[in-house]
């Protein structure tokens, strides 16, 4: 069980993320793949990911041997680049420590042993991990993501206009509740109980669409506490809903660059694409150049605003791989 404690100030500083965070779904969705269960509806999302998963992902797994990650690792970002930025800004001490709490009882592979001693080249190993498991993992699926996080995002606003903010919570899981300023939330399987003091630093809601067994609580000593808790239809997202990624386009575009291309149903900024797909506004502009170097894509500037749009040909060829899926 977690039980969660509240001040009075607490239940003012209650807020449901934004958008959701690319680095924690994409932890979530790896602890998935790893995880043990007799579930069948998985297997499928499961053998899809492993076989398209490239090896420089294989380092995350060193960081989580049992499926417990550094708590270093613990961090939101609207983007991607956002998400590693706060990660390689952990302090050198904590970085230590989580390692150590890590493989206290067993021996931590080479460039594990070399993060722990701050090598800038275990660094860049994290950093094209993180970025290799976006790519293959997420970059197909988040504007589902982005689309079932808004669905839930309205969801609990209406919860709590309607029926209060502990209702609101108590709906977060079957069998939870908020009793005398403590929210109860049991996790079948694990033992033990697991005490959480806001303190006033408040709680940041999030919805997760990659993890099924109970919340994952980010409890850092000088920021609100975040809560991420499964969500969604009890499976991943999968691609265009239908459990058929769409492999011939994502191999000759990238999948980056694809999900670019699908969020332009309509014309966007380059803010409001790096938003929409999770990366950073000069990510964007690097893969606007070369799909608008390829006819794919138009720029317009307003003013200070520039808009892209998709162009007739990129109809053409999404239509296209849409229509062979």
């Amino acid at each position: 069980m977690i039980r969660i404690h509240f001040t009075a100030d607490d239940f003012g500083r209650v807020r449901f993320a934004r958008r959701p965070s690319p680095v924690p779904e994409s932890h979530a969705a790896l602890m998935t793949l790893g995880a043990p269960h007799g579930d069948p509806l998985l297997g499928r999302w499961r053998s899809r990911l492993l076989r398209g998963l490239p090896g420089a992902v294989e380092p995350l797994a060193d960081l989580a041997p049992g499926g417990a990650a550094p708590d270093f690792l613990d961090v939101l970002g609207d983007t991607l680049d956002e998400g590693i930025a706060l990660i390689r800004a952990a302090r050198p001490e904590s970085v230590r420590a989580g390692i150590e709490r890590v493989y206290a009882r067993r021996p931590a592979p080479p460039w594990i042993r070399a993060l722990h001693g701050g090598d800038a080249g275990a660094w860049r190993t994290l950093d094209r991990a993180q970025r290799a498991a976006y790519e293959s993992v997420l970059a197909p699926v988040w504007s589902v993501v982005q689309d079932l996080h808004r669905a839930e995002f309205t969801r609990h606003a209406l919860a709590v206009a309607e029926r209060g903010l502990g209702a609101a919570l108590a709906d977060l899981a079957p069998g939870s509740r908020l009793r005398d300023g403590v929210w109860e939330w049991p996790v079948p399987g694990v033992p033990g109980v697991r005490e959480v003091r806001l303190g006033g630093r408040g709680l940041i809601l999030r919805p997760t669409f990659h993890w099924r067994r109970g919340p994952l609580v980010q409890d850092p000593p000088d920021r609100p506490v975040a809560l991420a808790y499964p969500a969604g239809r009890g499976l991943p997202p999968v691609p265009g809903g239908d459990g058929a990624p769409d492999e011939p386009l994502a191999g000759v575009l990238g999948r980056t660059r694809l999900a670019l291309l699908r969020s332009l149903d309509e014309a966007r900024t380059t803010t409001g694409l790096a938003r929409r797909i999770g990366v950073s506004d000069a990510t964007v502009s690097a893969h606007a150049s070369a799909l608008r170097a390829a006819g794919l894509l138009t720029t317009t500037r307003t003013g200070r605003s520039v808009h892209h749009a998709r162009t007739p040909l990129a109809e053409l060829l999404l239509a296209g791989g849409a229509a062979g899926g």
